[in-house]
């Protein structure tokens, strides 16, 4: 079982943490009974160096996550070195397909010393600037992706990991959209449809059709490629995706 002490100390040190930051961030901690969700966290942290080597020989037991108010998330987690302080690398956003990612340097995590108040200042003159780059770039390279729709015609594009996204969107398509199961990216304004159950994604582009035809908006699918499939209402069912199983690299 993981010490109650340590547990305390992590989740303390990430507070103040959060509220040294330059902006508005909040902190969560993750013990070692939310397995699940830590399982989902190693998964996108956004290091190939010092924290990925630590992970590798030390499974993520307990974390704490800083959020940003615009959704930049930094991960906390312990050292087992016997130095004391702890490890803070990045969070690579959910939303993005992994091949926004591809040419995109890791924004590699560092080590912070026990006080947090000089860890918010490394944090700030070193990892957060290295961040914000590469969460600018990935997300300009999410856009490249995405085929423009018209303030009449919505156009969903297909992305390799099976979603669908759309942009620019309009008022009235943007709350079809998000009220059939799209998320907004609140950076790049692009709109997708997780296409990890293809059976709730097939519902979802199904009844947008209607509801986006009453208020005079066409809706068409497309491939990054460009080609084409234009309608009135985008098709019932989607076409079948694969999907390679690739690895993001990050």
């Amino acid at each position: 079982m993981l010490d109650h002490d340590t547990s305390d100390r992590l989740a303390s040190y990430a507070d103040v943490l959060a509220s040294e930051l330059p902006g508005a961030w909040t902190s969560t901690h993750y013990p070692a009974e939310d397995k699940d969700d830590l399982a989902g966290l190693a998964e996108r942290i956004w290091d190939l160096d010092l924290v990925a080597q630590a992970l590798a020989e030390h499974p993520l037991r307990q974390a704490a996550v800083l959020t940003r108010d615009d959704g930049a998330q930094l991960v906390l987690l312990d050292r087992h070195d016997h130095r004391g302080g702890f490890l803070i690398a990045a969070v690579a956003p959910g939303e993005l397909p992994d091949e926004a990612y591809r040419g995109v340097s890791e924004p590699n995590g560092i080590t912070l010393a026990d006080d947090p108040f000089a860890g918010a200042g490394m944090v700030a003159g070193d990892l957060l600037g290295r961040y914000d780059a590469a969460l600018a770039q990935a997300r300009l390279n999410a856009t490249e992706d995405v085929s423009p729709s018209q303030a009449d015609r919505l156009v969903l594009t297909w992305q390799p990991d099976g979603s669908l996204a759309a942009a620019p969107v309009g008022e009235s398509a943007a709350a079809i959209l998000l009220d059939n199961g799209f998320v907004r990216d609140d950076t790049t304004g692009i709109y997708r449809l997780s296409g990890d159950d293809t059976l709730v994604q097939a519902r979802a582009v199904q009844a947008i059709g209607p509801l986006l035809n009453a208020h005079g908006i066409s809706a068409a699918i497309q491939h990054p490629s460009g080609r084409i499939a234009p309608s009135s209402a985008p098709p019932a069912v989607p076409p079948p995706v694969t999907r390679s199983g690739a690895v993001r690299t990050r």
